[in-house]
This record gives structure tokens, sequence and C-alpha cells, in this order.
């Protein structure tokens, strides 16, 4: 063991760093194939996690949990680069479709087009989207490898992802001007429909409980509430474009 830590320290960092290896395999396959089991992904991502535990040095400063994630996703997309995900079933049809292509080559023109491909294979042009979807090959490209541009500095794959999980400045920024505009307009509604809004919305009162308030029936207070709403949805639709 390579490490400048004790064995308690080690199981300590193995333990501690469970739901990281746990994250990144989720996060990763996201982008793969339904097939590859998450759970075959922690397995390996587990194994990049010890391989860190056992490389890292305290001594040296840094943070682990930084330097772990590099060595657990670098696990696992070394481990998908070994491994054959093609079924055998899928592995005959690509073959038989790179026959077709060859065959199809080597006639007088060279020309291959869907409706011949679909003619030699005997199949329907769905079916072959079908066909060419499954064979389609899976590229792995490693996220924390440094990328070249000769037009900025290099720059690593896993930067550019966006956090599905955050909202954007721009988003915040509209929502904020709708709802600016929303309340404008509820501000410019004759009294009761505003006050029917304020009581079911703000309020949280039944319609039914609104309707003995103002001394009207229920179906008129449905009503003033629909055709409000209707109102606004109509203006937000007709700034919004």
């Amino acid at each position: 063991m390579t490490t400048d830590i004790s064995n308690t320290e080690f199981a300590a960092l193995i333990e501690s760093n469970i739901p990281l290896v746990h994250s990144i395999a989720e996060q990763m396959k996201r982008k793969l194939p339904s097939r590859i089991e998450i759970e075959e992904l922690f397995s390996i991502g587990i194994l990049g996690l010890m391989e860190a535990a056992r490389r890292f040095h305290p001594t040296r400063g840094g943070n682990f949990g930084n330097y772990a994630a590099k060595r657990i996703r670098g696990a696992i997309l070394d481990d998908l680069r070994r491994a054959d995900w093609m079924s055998r079933g899928a592995r005959s049809q690509s073959k038989r479709l790179a026959k077709a292509i060859t065959k199809l080559e080597q006639t007088p023109g060279g020309s291959v087009s869907t409706q011949s491909l679909c003619a030699e294979m005997d199949i329907s042009e769905n079916e072959l989207a079908r066909l060419l979807e499954k064979v389609r090959p899976i590229t792995v490209l490693s996220l924390d490898a440094l990328q070249e541009d000769s037009c900025q500095e290099d720059y690593c794959l896993h930067d550019l992802l966006p956090d599905e999980s955050q909202v954007s400045a721009l988003d915040i920024i509209d929502r904020k001007e709708m709802l600016a505009l929303l309340v404008h307009k509820i501000t410019q509604l004759p009294e009761l429909p505003r006050k029917v809004l304020a009581m079911h919305y703000y309020e949280n009162m039944r319609l039914a409980d609104i309707a003995v308030c103002f001394g009207v029936t229920e179906s008129r207070i449905c009503q003033i509430h629909t055709q409000t709403v209707a109102q606004l949805r109509k203006s937000l639709i007709k700034l919004a474009a």
C-alpha cells in the first residue's frame, strides 16, 4: 500500500466516500446504454476509490474528494473501454449490415442508399433505422483529460458540461420579469376578481367559501375565477410572444 495513512484512516476514507462513488456512477449511467447496470459501474468505482486512497498523500496537501473523483471516473472509463457492451444478437446484425454495405459498394457506381440497403437486406426503412441505432458504436471520452484547442487554453470536457440541476441566470431573470408583469396585471383587475384570486391562492380558501363571503352562488365565483385566470394567461402569452 503506497500511502502515508494508516489502515484505520484508509478504511475511514473508503467508508466516507462511498456516496461519492454512487453519485459519479449515477451521473455516468445517464449517458450510457440501458443495458449497462449501475451496480457494475459502482463496483468499478469502488476499486477506483480504493486506488485513490492507496495513492493519496495527505502530507502533500490537496483535497481527497477531488482526487478520488478523478480516479473513480478514470477507473469506470477504463473499464468501459475494455468491455464489449454489444450483445451477440446485435453483433450478428452488425456483421450482416457491414456485408450488405460492402456488397453494394462493390457494385457498379458503388452507391449505398437507404433504399438500396433496405432492398439488399430485405427490411423496411423503419427496421433499418432501428438496426442502425442498435449497432451504433459507443464513443467513451475521458471528461477529465485535457483537450487541446488552438483557439483557447487547454480545457477538460468535464468543465464544459452544464449542471442541469442549476437554474440559469437567464431563466431566473425571465421568471422575475414574468412575475412582475403578473403582479402588475393583477393590480389592474376589477376589485371582485382581484379579491377572489387573493382569497383562493393566498388565503387558500375554497371557491364555495368565497361565494359565501360575497353572498353569491359558487358557480358565479367559479365563473369569475375561470375568466380571470384565462384573461391573465392570455395577457402573459401575448407579452412573451
